[in-house]
């Protein structure tokens, strides 16, 4: 499983932050696992796995109906 990044803030003042924050050692720059953000692994495993078979004709479909869904809300 791949441990995501932790994500940066946009705002300049508040990346400035949190490199104090980390040069200081009050905050901890590492990303976290599955387990940590609470997550079920067999899930994130199974999920791994579906992603894995999937054909590019499938793949494209699913991204298809995705896009569809979140225009309608617009």
């Amino acid at each position: 499983m791949i441990a995501k990044r932790l994500k940066r803030p946009r705002d300049p003042v508040q990346l400035g932050k949190l490199i104090g924050d980390i040069l200081t050692g009050q905050v901890e720059d590492r990303a976290l696992t599955p387990q940590e953000e609470g997550k079920d692994i067999a899930a994130v495993s199974r999920g791994n796995a579906r992603a894995k078979s999937l054909t590019r004709k499938q793949r494209i479909e699913i991204a298809r109906m995705g896009a569809e869904a979140r225009w309608k809300k617009s």
